[in-house]
């Protein structure tokens, strides 16, 4: 009897553990509303699934806190639900655009495979949704057009002035190089100062890295892979930015350089010089581009602070 009551009262205890593990388990799991954005709303799974595709764009993102990954997942999605509100007024976006294709076939090679289907299969051994993936290269590129289409007749390029430049570049310099970059475009924190956001950025890459820092403080589209910019070639680079990449070693950063749109740090990963000889023509249509490129992006910036301004953000 006395053995019998000692197994009872041990199941008792047993099952009060079970449930309470069941009640914290269905409290971690509840749906619960982290953000409305006039009518639509982000929830914690919502944030907890961007978060898992944002450290499979930058693993390294795992090396920061629970609380920076979710900050940084719920201001993507922000950004990319006011982003997908104004497109709808442009383009069907409920459209499978032909065009994804190879934006989707340049994310699966750069991420190492060569087909989509290990690609799908990757996704969903690591409960990432391939059709939310592809919506969201979706909504990247039709930004990135409605940006063209509205700013296109905007772009500032003198082709004579920029091919002067390279020339001159390609006849001065004796030994040329290419460098591989990566960003941090920041705004001016203007109740600390420049000099007090700078001193909390400094601060943030020697704990966290460059590549996470631009996580969290990088206002340009780059951020979302670290702030990786790649190759270029030094006839690309203005002739201020060559200063100061030279001055600093491999792996180091740049102070604050000012710019239309903000602050850039610019951070040299690598320096290989160039053995063979540069065509300027196609520098020049390299450079070109990149130029576009840069003043599209401001242009982007400038046009999602302005939409931004004008919608109600609640967080809970």
């Amino acid at each position: 009897m006395h053995s019998q009551n000692k197994m009872s009262l041990k199941n008792l205890i047993n099952i009060i553990i079970i449930f309470f593990c069941l009640l914290n388990f269905s409290e971690a799991n509840e749906l619960k509303i982290k953000v409305k954005i006039n009518n639509e709303i982000i929830t914690n799974i919502d944030i907890d699934n961007e978060k898992s595709y944002l450290i499979f764009l930058n693993p390294d993102l795992k090396k920061l806190t629970i609380n920076n990954q979710e900050s940084i997942a719920k201001n993507s999605l922000i950004k990319e639900i006011i982003k997908k509100k104004e497109l709808t007024k442009y383009f069907d976006i409920k459209k499978d655009y032909d065009f994804i294709d190879n934006i989707e076939k340049d994310l699966f090679k750069r991420k190492g495979f060569d087909d989509k289907s290990k690609f799908i299969v990757f996704l969903n051994n690591n409960n990432l949704n391939y059709s939310q993936i592809r919506e969201k290269l979706k909504i990247e590129a039709l930004w990135n057009q409605l940006i063209f289409n509205k700013y296109s007749k905007n772009l500032k390029i003198d082709k004579n002035l920029l091919k002067n430049k390279i020339s001159k570049k390609i006849q001065n310099s004796k030994n040329k190089y290419k460098y591989n970059l990566s960003e941090i475009l920041f705004e001016n924190d203007l109740s600390i100062g420049l000099e007090k956001t700078f001193k909390k950025i400094e601060s943030s890459i020697y704990s966290i890295g460059f590549e996470n820092t631009a996580n969290i403080y990088g206002i340009s589209d780059s951020s979302k892979n670290g702030g990786l910019i790649g190759w270029i070639n030094e006839t690309q680079v203005a002739n201020e930015f060559i200063k100061k990449i030279n001055s600093i070693n491999i792996g180091e950063f740049t102070k604050p350089i000012k710019i239309p749109n903000g602050y850039l740090i610019l951070k040299l990963n690598d320096k290989k010089e160039i053995k063979e000889k540069l065509d300027i023509e196609k520098e020049l249509k390299k450079l070109i581009n990149l130029e576009k490129t840069k003043q599209l992006n401001s242009f982007s910036i400038i046009f999602y602070k302005r939409l931004k301004q004008n919608i109600t953000i609640n967080e809970y």
